[in-house]
């Protein structure tokens, strides 16, 4: 059987699969269309399977790195009656000494290992990072991505969003943090990051990753400096862009952004064949060097 690789697939497969992921079309709906796409000796199951997240095959930062201390926590949202799992990760050695912190929010599958993995990195990166669960309701992240898909859309998309706000709030007051706090978010988690902007006046910088805009009349409210990270083959993201950057320039935000060139919408996703390497490791020197400039 021929061995598939991410670039033997045309745009319109990884377009097809986004609007898999994101509810827009069913698994059987998504089989179907696929069919016409197969590749030589590949079945449309066979290309399916091939696009599904491998957790196993891209980690960069061991759970147990001896450089950080990572440990799961609780905090709480809506007021003290929901409770929210999170993953909290800092550097080994700085029990004394406060950090910035980073806010990671998840895709719409709730936290998997490659949000935690992105949690750690920034962690080792210097920074208290704390990476909430939105599938806690639920009992948390299933294990694999089909089901987590399937609990996050039984949430409340802005009742989601107040649990991050919330994430937001515990990590400024921990006493490990400085109380400056950034937030990155990671497609759903993008257009969390454009709304916690739009709701906290005291979040220090915000770095969406191909995420939805925010209501353009909440705009004005935003006074976080933004860093904004867009996918050149996505299309259903891309198309609120215009409006969007036209708002920021008319409120005169602090803004930048950036379109990667011939990448899929989840580039930086490393357990995808969307994974781009090239447009993710500038996305994230870039994100880095952004937090630094405005949370240390």
């Amino acid at each position: 059987m021929k061995k598939l690789r991410p670039g033997d697939l045309d745009r319109e497969v990884y377009e097809l699969y986004d609007r898999y992921v994101h509810h827009d079309i069913g698994r059987r709906e998504f089989l179907s269309r696929l069919s016409k796409y197969t590749v030589t000796g590949l079945t449309a199951a066979a290309i399916f399977e091939f696009l599904a997240p491998d957790y196993a095959r891209a980690q960069q930062v061991k759970p147990d790195d001896p450089r950080l201390r990572p440990r799961y926590v609780p905090y709480y949202s809506a007021r003290g009656t929901r409770l929210i799992r999170a993953l909290l990760a800092h550097p080994a050695g700085h029990a004394e000494k406060k950090l910035p912190g980073v806010v990671v929010v998840h895709e719409n599958r709730g936290l998997n290992p490659y949000i935690e993995d992105v949690t750690r990195r920034l962690a080792l990166a210097g920074y208290v990072a704390l990476g909430p669960d939105a599938l806690t309701p639920f009992g948390g992240y299933p294990g694999d991505d089909e089901r987590g898909r399937e609990l996050q859309a039984k949430r409340d998309r802005f009742e989601m969003l107040e649990d991050f706000v919330e994430a937001f709030n515990y990590l400024k007051a921990h006493p490990l943090c400085t109380g400056k706090v950034g937030v990155i978010g990671f497609c759903f988690g993008g257009w969390i990051a454009n709304m916690m902007a739009t709701r906290l006046p005291g979040l220090a910088a915000a770095a969406p990753f191909y995420g939805m805009p925010p209501p353009l009349e909440e705009v004005p409210a935003i006074q976080a400096p933004l860093l904004l990270h867009f996918a050149e083959n996505d299309s259903r993201v891309n198309e609120g862009w215009p409006a969007y950057e036209d708002a920021l320039k008319k409120n005169g935000k602090k803004y930048k952004a950036y379109l990667y060139k011939g990448a899929n919408h989840g580039f930086h996703n490393d357990t995808t064949p969307r994974y781009d390497t090239g447009a993710a490791e500038r996305a994230w020197q870039r994100t880095l060097k952004f937090f630094k400039k405005n949370l240390q």
